[in-house]
């Protein structure tokens, strides 16, 4: 029980962080069990994550389309007729989000701060995921032959680095209001 006293923060830190990570883990995944809709394939917000991508490349100049897989929970993402890629519940950057969120948690802040760099980091995570994804779309249209670089290291390296980043931020800026000594 003594290095638990001596470690009080960071058994604190351990416990916020993953037992945030497991609540909303399982919060998701009950979402994914129980969202159904004809309408928004395979689910929700990676259909919405797949619309937003194709407006984006559609903004940069390419003729763009997406489509329903018939083999897979995906949505197909294609230039100029080519499907290049699929959308799947994967690239919704929402695991991401709830990795960054728990990390957050974990060292709170004061509530306001907290739930505003949250909401504010969130939004970041979903807008640079959805040109994450355009982004890889266009590399594999113009630059085909890096294709496994691209999808296996760099646009991994690319989503992850900017939580890394934003959790860096958050912790340079990050201070624990100190207590007064009284004697």
């Amino acid at each position: 029980m003594e290095i638990l006293k001596k470690n009080k923060a960071v058994v604190r830190f351990l416990g916020v962080f993953f037992g945030t990570y497991i609540v909303l883990t399982l919060a998701y995944q009950f979402y994914l069990d129980n969202v159904e809709s004809e309408v928004y394939f395979p689910e929700p917000i990676t259909h919405i994550v797949a619309l937003q991508t194709e407006s984006l490349i559609s903004f940069f100049g390419y003729e763009t389309k997406i489509i329903p897989s018939h083999y897979d929970p995906s949505m197909r993402l294609g230039i100029n007729g080519n499907y290049l890629v699929r959308v799947v519940e994967g690239c919704n950057a929402m695991s991401v989000i709830i990795l960054f969120l728990s990390f957050v948690l974990a060292f709170k802040k004061d509530w306001k701060t907290t739930l505003l760099f949250i909401l504010a980091g969130s939004v970041l995570i979903y807008a640079f995921n959805i040109l994450r994804i355009a982004l890889l779309t266009i590399g594999i249209y113009e630059i085909p032959e890096y294709q496994e670089l691209m999808h296996g290291t760099l646009f991994p390296i690319f989503i992850y680095g900017f939580v890394f980043l934003l959790w860096i931020f958050w912790i340079r800026n990050y201070r624990t209001e100190e207590k007064p000594i009284h004697e």
